[in-house]
């Protein structure tokens, strides 16, 4: 990983535009190739990004350095840097990823068996569906063919959300995949997360632990 922490001034060119006007600001490059544009503040979440397929080209002119990453899809983001403080190189190495606890996991395995849980015609695609930025729970095909990216918790709370969203934003850039909605799975879904999924076109299915062990015919409650 290469952090650099410098005044620079970011604009994403693409679909949408963006423009960063010239702040010291931390910037991430992964060896994925993704770049991250981090302020002090915003928690985990950047200012702007590139996510993996990308490529970046690094050129200096006049003491300005200018970074151009690019996307497979031709959308760019243009970085220019006018007082670099500091420039460094880590090899974080292999990361075992995140362990998830015994209920979760057993969520995601009743989950996979009972697929239809989530719908009529819905049938699993594969369970841990590995992306550049991590696995995806479950993907899946829902009655009309479309790909569903699913993420399951024990406690839905807006990190998950944010996970998910970040999920569809990359696997929507698959044409053999696209388009990809999302559907956010939980034993209890906070309100906030609710609405922030709901905002985001996600859909949210709480789950009932007992209801998929078979110990409850309780039926499932959609949201």
């Amino acid at each position: 990983m290469r952090l650099v922490i410098a005044r620079c001034q970011v604009d994403y060119v693409g679909r949408l535009t963006a423009h960063l006007p010239s702040a010291r600001r931390l910037l991430l490059v992964k060896s994925d190739g993704s770049v991250s544009v981090h302020a002090d503040d915003r928690a985990y979440k950047p200012l702007n990004w590139m996510s993996p397929p990308c490529w970046m080209v690094e050129t200096t002119e006049d003491e300005t350095i200018k970074w151009v990453v690019t996307n497979k899809a031709g959308e760019e983001l243009r970085i220019i840097i006018d007082d670099v403080e500091l420039d460094s190189s880590h090899e974080l190495g292999i990361d075992p990823g995140l362990v998830k606890d015994g209920v979760e996991a057993h969520l995601q395995e009743l989950l996979a068996e009972h697929v239809s849980t989530l719908g009529d015609g819905y049938t699993l695609v594969r369970r841990e569906y590995m992306t550049a930025i991590g696995p995806v729970d479950l993907l899946c095909r829902n009655a009309d063919g479309g790909t569903v990216a699913v993420e399951i918790k024990r406690r839905g709370e807006i990190d998950g959300v944010e996970q998910l969203t970040r999920y569809l934003e990359l696997l929507n850039r698959d044409p053999l995949l696209a388009p990809v909605s999302g559907v956010f799975a939980a034993q209890v879904i906070k309100p906030q997360a609710k609405t922030l999924a709901t905002d985001r076109g996600i859909r949210c299915l709480t789950l009932d632990y007992d209801v998929l062990r078979g110990t409850d015919s309780t039926e499932f409650r959609l949201f």
